[in-house]
């Protein structure tokens, strides 16, 4: 076999992320980022809440997550690819029935995205194998990761050219927009970074805009480019166990998983192309679902069933039990009495997350329908 000159290699694998689905690859080189010199500072301040595997940490003592060097010395580059998840579905802002939950939009997939990107991600890894020849397969190294190694993806992103990081601290692509699910393949290969000094990575065209910020309705973007993931409705509705601050709740409205307000007014969002990967087609009553529905199938599940019936969605993250505690959360935010029944039964459930949440819900409902009275 011929040996591939370095800018042919990186043209191959070009090509084999295109081939595997990817809407967008770039090569970063795989060394510590500046960004991630704020990665410490960020833990100690707990920011990342109760994530306790972002606080990983080596041999030593040192955060994973702030150096690539550390926990992967022997990587020379990094292959960042970009698929689109983007569907034709309304955003949560355009959506306001009160009876009705929103459930984030990367989660209404048929298949879940961890498995999605990996499987195509794994194509690329076999094509950059194959490119090598025979003898020199024993030395080389690759490893892949969606959201599964200690490894801040954006970051590597944004230094493969791929796009720039955001005031609400996700990736922005020009022309593809935010909604971007991402992979990487750490490897021992020395290949032509996208990004250099005559080729610096993408400006960031943010610019004065402000929206994500002033939209979040908890509050959790506490400056530009700065999330506490402790107020995050992300987080909150899908990382955080047992009950939800009482604080935060009225800000949460009615999302029972995850958040997309800070994309959804995002200008570079208002013509992000449409996604045709048919695992990112969404799943039949996960798009803005009945709230009282959803909670009462919910009710009927047993753990068992609930892990089958979502085995291969994100939404398992959330467990149960927060999904319940989420949809409790959601009707009392919703303005409707009419849940008041519903959310009765709840209030005996044995899971007291619930069962709290449920008498906060109640109590909501009951003093928001004695200030309309009195009005």
């Amino acid at each position: 076999m011929t040996t591939l000159s370095i800018s042919d290699l990186t043209a191959l694998i070009r090509r084999a992320a295109l081939a595997a689905g990817f809407d967008l690859c770039g090569i970063a080189p795989a060394a510590d980022a500046a960004e991630l010199a704020h990665f410490p500072a960020w833990i100690a301040a707990g920011r990342a809440g109760e994530m306790k595997y972002m606080e990983a940490r080596d041999e030593n003592g040192e955060l994973k997550r702030s150096s690539l060097r550390r926990i992967a010395p022997w990587a020379h580059s990094v292959i960042v690819c970009a698929i689109n998840y983007n569907t034709e579905n309304p955003y949560s802002t355009q959506v306001h029935d009160p009876d009705r939950g929103w459930i984030s939009r990367y989660a209404w997939s048929r298949e879940d995205y961890h498995d999605a990107v990996l499987c195509r991600l794994q194509q690329v890894e076999a094509a950059v194998c194959e490119a090598v020849p025979s003898e020199e397969r024993t030395n080389l190294i690759t490893r892949s990761y969606v959201d599964t190694g200690p490894i801040v993806e954006r970051v590597f992103a944004r230094h493969a050219g791929i796009g720039w990081i955001g005031k609400n601290t996700c990736l922005i692509n020009q022309k593809q927009g935010s909604w971007l699910f991402l992979g990487v393949i750490l490897t021992s290969l020395e290949l032509t970074p996208d990004v250099s000094a005559l080729n610096p990575p993408p400006p960031d065209r943010c610019g004065t805009c402000t929206r994500c910020i002033e939209a979040c309705p908890t509050d959790a973007i506490v400056a530009p480019y700065q999330l506490d993931s402790n107020k995050c409705i992300s987080y909150l509705t899908i990382e955080k166990r047992g009950s939800i601050p009482e604080e935060l709740r009225a800000g949460m409205g009615r999302h029972i998983f995850g958040c997309d307000i800070c994309q959804d007014v995002c200008p570079w969002n208002r013509k992000a192309p449409v996604t045709t990967v048919a695992e990112f087609k969404p799943r039949p009553g996960l798009v803005n679902p009945a709230l009282a529905e959803f909670a009462e199938k919910l009710a009927e599940m047993s753990e068992e069933q609930f892990r089958e019936t979502f085995r291969r969605s994100p939404i398992r993250r959330a467990r149960r039990s927060g999904l319940r505690r989420n949809a409790a959360i959601a009707m009392g935010n919703s303005g409707n009495r009419d849940f008041l029944p519903l959310l009765d039964k709840l209030d005996s459930d044995q899971d007291e997350s619930v069962a709290e949440s449920a008498r906060w819900a109640k109590a909501r409902l009951l003093a928001s329908g004695e200030e309309s009275s009195t009005e």
